[in-house]
């Protein structure tokens, strides 16, 4: 029994684990022919629905979300669900209403539409934008997260003696070489088999930090050391934590409940139905029926995951009332070494590390893909054969991949990673989902459209976020998606003013390409209602109406805490 409480154990395991993913992964993809575009790029048009879904939770679902999210929910609560529950929406929306347009135009990237529907400047301009948010906040950010949590898990500076720095700098290395061999040489295929795979593994081993939490939460506030005591102080120890609703001018990390169907929403359309990195696994589907089972399937996933990345860091709150939890990036890899037995600590270091995985090599896949066909093949070679754009391709994610490695340990010194991520992306999500849009649905749209609206939003997000916000103090504390509300609709007047002005002088029709079998899911809609009825019931069960009901909110305990601070630094004065 010593034995495998023993570090050895733990790093077989790990080990152990992670190479059968590996190898399952080769042996299924070992005759597949990545030469071509559509083999390297999108699988070969032959992922199913089980597998997209699997594919798009953990592209989305890494140690990002794990630290992030429950370091948000260890401060505020149960509010932070939203950013998984509301995807839901989004979900739905993709699979009936995009993704019919995308499998049908054959796309492979989201800049390839901007250039058919718009101009190759409007093109270039996307490619850009995507591939700097990429390299500069994506890639980092996933390589740091990840190695967080390890470093606090295992110890590594004081195992290996050195500065914390160089632990986080070391691990973001090694995950950035074995997700860079799966990118740039296993193809789309490979990181989705990968991924679903991973996915499992994330669905038991995630789970198990709650369950164990509930039982140490129990000892912690005095109980029997039970799941179901745990469980029991759970619910009633403190109900403000499980509120889900927060007050309208609630700052972040706190969500306003407005937002959840406003600036959320226009956040999630962009991340679950434009963003390269995520969108690439349907567009390898094999007909529209599997690419709307996995869309809807993925969704109903995403109303599950709080489970995984927000009820741990609640647990922590309770179970450490009063301490302070800083940004609360500490909170859940600290909760997991201490609940977690040691005999499969190696099993759930193995799934984060392929939930870091995932995340990393689709979104380094994604880049390649957006560089070598919407970039390099335009202006530099465009008679390139296929064979040549996937080395292009390979070649431009090896320099990527070192680039945000470098980058990764001096995420370190960011406050915060979820909201250092989301507030960065909604400088420039909404206008390109607003481009698109009005591109599929607005006949008119002429072709400079985007290369207005996308500028100008960005010029404005600038102004509010980081130079308005510093000089008006009403503006000081209010969430950062009350702009990109704001914004979605002045994005909207503005494309309406530009077709009133200057319109397409003929229709735009999109083509049919005639890549895959448009053939919609039969029983889609029915299951899809489903799912946005459970989400619709997650938020009762977190409210005031079910387990949330308190005398006082987080958010106005955060408050008190806050005057009664100010009148204790006015006493020393």
């Amino acid at each position: 029994m010593q034995f495998f409480n023993s570090m050895l154990f733990t790093a077989l395991s790990f080990v152990g684990f992670t190479a059968l993913v590996a190898i399952i992964s080769w042996w299924k993809t070992r005759g597949d022919n990545l030469d071509t575009q559509d083999g390297y790029y999108l699988a070969g048009h032959g992922l199913t629905g089980p597998v997209i879904a699997g594919s798009l939770l953990m592209t989305n679902l890494s140690a990002e979300q794990l630290v992030g999210n429950n370091g948000q929910a260890v401060r505020v609560g149960m509010s932070t669900m939203g950013w998984e529950v509301t995807s839901a929406i989004a979900l739905v929306i993709l699979a009936f209403v995009l993704m019919p347009k995308y499998l049908k135009s054959g796309l492979t990237t989201i800049p390839e539409f901007f250039g058919e529907r718009f101009d190759e400047g409007s093109r270039r301009l996307v490619s850009i934008i995507v591939l700097l948010s990429y390299v500069v906040i994506m890639l980092p950010n996933i390589l740091y997260a990840g190695a967080e949590v390890f470093v606090n898990i295992f110890r590594l500076d004081e195992v290996l003696g050195i500065s914390y720095f160089a632990a986080i700098a070391i691990v973001c290395v090694a995950t950035a070489i074995v997700g860079s061999i799966y990118a740039i040489f296993g193809g789309l295929k490979a990181i989705a088999l990968s991924d679903s795979i991973n996915g499992l593994g994330l669905i038991v081993g995630g789970l198990l930090v709650p369950v164990f939490g509930m039982m140490f939460l129990s000892g912690q506030l005095g109980g029997d050391g039970s799941f179901l005591d745990g469980m029991d102080k759970f619910l009633h120890t403190d109900p403000a934590y499980l509120n889900s609703i927060n007050e309208v001018n609630s700052p972040e990390p706190w969500l306003p409940w407005p937002l959840l169907v406003t600036g959320l929403l226009v956040n999630n359309m962009y991340y679950w139905a434009t963003n390269q990195s995520i969108i690439q696994r349907a567009f390898g589907a094999k007909n529209l029926k599997e690419a709307q089972k996995g869309a809807v399937f993925a969704g109903f996933l995403k109303i599950m995951t709080p489970l995984i990345i927000v009820v741990p860091g609640v647990i922590c709150a309770l179970a450490y009332p009063g301490q302070d939890w800083g940004n609360g990036n500490s909170a859940y890899p600290m909760l997991v070494s201490e609940v977690m037995p040691k005999p499969v600590l190696g099993f759930f270091a193995a799934v984060m590390f392929g939930a870091i995985l995932s995340s990393f090599n689709s979104v380094l896949n994604s880049a390649s893909t957006i560089y070598a066909l919407d970039i390099h093949r335009p202006l530099f070679n465009p008679t390139a054969s296929d064979s040549r754009m996937v080395k292009i391709g390979q070649n431009f994610g090896t320099i990527v991949a070192v680039i945000s490695t470098v980058m990764s340990p001096f995420m370190l010194y960011m406050q915060g990673i979820t909201t250092f991520v989301n507030s960065a992306f909604a400088a420039f999500n909404t206008p390109i989902f607003v481009c698109l849009l009005c591109g599929f649905f607005w006949k008119k749209v002429p072709s400079h459209a985007a290369k207005i609206v996308i500028p100008v939003h960005v010029v404005l997000y600038a102004i509010l976020q980081f130079g308005l916000r510093e000089f008006i103090p009403a503006l000081n504390d209010i969430h950062y998606l009350y702009f990109t509300a704001i914004l979605f609709v002045f994005d909207m007047a503005l494309m309406w003013v530009i077709v009133k002005k200057s319109p397409r002088p003929t229709d735009y029709v999109l083509k049919d390409a005639c890549a895959v079998d448009l053939t919609p899911w039969k029983t889609g809609k029915f299951w899809a209602t489903v799912t946005l009825l459970i989400m619709v019931a997650a938020y009762v069960i977190f409210s005031p109406l079910g387990f949330g009901k308190s005398e006082t909110t987080t958010y106005e305990r955060y408050l008190a805490d806050q005057a009664t601070a100010s009148v204790a630094i006015v006493d020393a004065e």
